[in-house]
């Protein structure tokens, strides 16, 4: 075993742990922030195997575009930041199904190659990835760029409830119209 199997094995041992505990977290935040240490490490992996451009695109749009729209998301819609009930279910259902599909896709794998070597095609070249990805991968790129930038304007939209709301005119008269106060309940005794 060469060093680099073993720094191979040592990050994918720090992106399997990492992304357990995305799923395991209570902490929404947290969750996020252990979402780019797993990412973080297959790029590690990627490095590793000597694909330097797919390591940094990893690097570039998962962990810097992604998971950053991701944390923007959770703080512009005010969710809760400590731990959340709503994230303490039960877990063996989730561990169940983990267990079973990754049992099946190792019997599948060992299944289809029955121990044997496989000829590696030659090395690609960022030209002929950039080919790829620019001739035939073109559209999916455009369609996530616009799914995100949704998700992110929506999260402003929600976080903003004076949004969309009639202005009212500035009673002293000299400044901009505001937005309507939202409606508070009060029940009969006055109380909010």
């Amino acid at each position: 075993m060469t060093g680099a199997d073993v720094l191979l094995l040592a990050l994918g041992a720090v992106a399997v742990g990492a992304g357990a505990l995305v799923v395991a977290t209570r902490h929404l935040v947290r969750a996020g922030l252990w979402l780019v240490v797993c990412l973080g490490a297959l790029a590690g992996d990627y490095l590793v195997l000597t694909a330097e451009l797919v390591a940094w695109v990893q690097v570039l749009i998962y962990v810097g575009a992604v998971v950053v729209l991701l944390l923007f998301a959770v703080m512009l819609t005010r969710a809760p930041i400590g731990p959340s009930d709503d994230l303490d279910r039960p877990g063996w259902p989730a561990a169940l199904v983990g267990a079973g599909s990754g049992l099946g896709l190792a019997v599948l794998l060992v299944d289809a190659f029955r121990w044997s070597r496989v000829a590696l095609p030659a090395a690609g070249t960022a030209e002929r990835l950039g080919e790829q990805v620019f001739r035939s991968w073109v559209l999916p790129f455009e369609v996530l760029s616009v799914l995100l930038l949704a998700a992110l304007v929506g999260a402003i939209v929600l976080s903003r409830p004076d949004i969309g709301r009639p202005a009212t005119p500035d009673p002293a008269g000299d400044g901009p119209a505001r937005p309507e106060p939202a409606a508070v309940a009060v029940d009969e005794g006055g109380r909010r």
